[in-house]
């Protein structure tokens, strides 16, 4: 008998036990910290999609592990270039009118040289886009008769009107010729490639980056294995490459591998969100040299145009950028995690090779798409009470909807979202200056997609 009260005794302490510590597991599992409680209490979000973000985040820290190690060598790079080009205060000064021997200019586009391992730069204030600096490249280059092949389909909305624009000063307008060879499977289609080559064809355009469409963006790798194989087709072809949404997410560059010019623009990655304004053109002298005969007048040195304000803020957000856009990455991979968890289409998943900072997700339905930009403005740093609504813009085929707040206007290295409305409604998010910042906004953005 004290046999079997004995057993009856430990059993009952057994399931005391198993009760005590299930429930301390539920009190911790319970216990948020101050900044979820700001995010439950001054944003709204549930506490069940705040749990699910810290198990994501457990999750994916061997791939944040990854990303700073790429952080790392872009920014020893970057600072080398820095030293290499003898920065020093003075080249942080303004200067006027022509701008002639403005020493800050010509140190900046020295370190520009160097990072991207090419022979010469143009990084301008005065360029006012990625689309502006891929114009120059375009229309600079290009001579009528001539023909440009684009690699990787078509191009994105507001690169249209430069390519087939009616007398709006486009490709079209000149006689230059134009050709495209879609993706295959997401990589570059190699015998439609070859079959589109003919004499005329002097450029090929790659671009990087995904745009506004659901290809894959292209690793440094597929960009380096794409000019090979069009240079042995045809060794005088300028292979240029769009970079946009690009720059230091992998430790090489377009030029690294083969490009003969790469452009982009400084309210993206390369400006580490503190550039204002500006794009930059690197490559080869001689076709840097004709970029600058568009940007400014045929004949004039690339030792003139006025930098104003920008020296400082250019050379600043350069050295910030390899940390900037490491968070950027983080914050695209963290999006891609939950969002997919939450049941949604997502381009590319949070476990592929990042080659750019833009994750693409299929919402399905007008009212999602606006619900979720809205929901992104309510943690934007400036205009937080502004609720975004579709609007025509420039440039673009469609309405197109905007979110994010920017401290820089359409700067994209700042967490942001944009899409154009129509089907099957697709939003682009990008960027995110810091990772705490847009992990508030994707879940700012899920909480008003339950609430819908």
């Amino acid at each position: 008998m004290d046999k079997y009260c004995n057993l009856a005794l430990r059993f009952a302490i057994l399931i005391l036990l198993h009760t005590f510590y299930k429930g301390e597991y539920n009190k911790v599992k319970h216990v948020f910290n101050e900044a979820d409680k700001i995010a439950m209490e001054n944003y709204g979000i549930d506490a069940d999609i705040i749990e699910k973000t810290r198990k994501i985040e457990e999750e994916i820290t061997p791939i944040f592990a990854a990303i700073e190690e790429k952080v790392e060598f872009n920014q020893i790079k970057v600072l080398d270039a820095m030293r290499k080009s003898s920065l020093s205060d003075y080249h942080l000064t303004d200067s006027t009118g022509y701008g002639y021997n403005d020493m800050g200019r010509e140190a900046i586009e020295e370190i520009f040289k160097s990072i991207f391992r090419a022979e010469d730069a143009l990084v301008r204030p005065q360029i006012i886009s990625g689309t502006h600096a891929i114009t120059l490249c375009l229309l600079g280059i290009l001579r009528p008769d001539d023909e440009l092949l684009s690699a990787t389909g078509a191009p994105y909305d507001t690169l249209g009107s430069i390519v087939y624009g009616k007398n709006c000063g486009s490709l079209a307008d000149y006689r230059i010729g134009y050709r495209e060879v879609d993706l295959k499977d997401g990589k570059p289609d190699f015998e439609a490639i070859k079959d589109c080559i003919t004499s005329k064809t002097k450029m090929v355009l790659i671009q990087r980056s995904r745009g506004y469409s659901l290809r894959p963006s292209l690793s440094i790798d597929t960009i380096q294995e794409l000019i090979s194989y069009i240079k042995d087709l045809k060794s005088d072809i300028i292979c240029f490459v769009d970079n946009c949404y690009g720059e230091l997410v992998e430790t090489r560059e377009p030029i690294e591998v083969g490009a003969d010019l790469c452009a982009g623009s400084l309210i993206k990655n390369l400006g580490g969100g503190i550039a204002p304004t500006g794009g930059y053109v690197v490559g080869k002298s001689e076709l840097i040299k004709q970029c600058f005969y568009r940007l400014a007048a045929p004949g004039l040195n690339k030792n003139c145009g006025p930098s104003i304000f920008a020296n400082r803020l250019i050379a600043q957000g350069i050295f910030y950028a390899p940390m900037v856009v490491g968070e950027a990455v983080k914050s695209a991979v963290f999006t891609s995690k939950i969002m997919e968890d939450m049941g949604f289409k997502v381009y590319p998943k949070y476990s592929d090779k990042r080659t750019d900072i833009v994750t693409a997700i299929e919402l399905g339905s007008k009212d999602k798409l606006i619900n979720f930009c809205q929901g992104i403005q309510k943690v934007g740093p400036v205009d937080s009470h502004v609720k975004p609504e579709p609007s025509e813009m420039p440039g673009y085929n469609h309405k197109v909807i905007m979110a994010g707040g920017s401290f820089i206007q359409g700067s994209s290295i700042e967490f942001s979202a944009d899409a154009p409305l129509e089907e099957p409604y697709i939003v682009y998010v990008q960027g995110g200056i810091n990772f705490f910042q847009a992990k508030l906004g994707i879940l700012s953005g899920l909480q008003a997609l339950r609430n819908l």
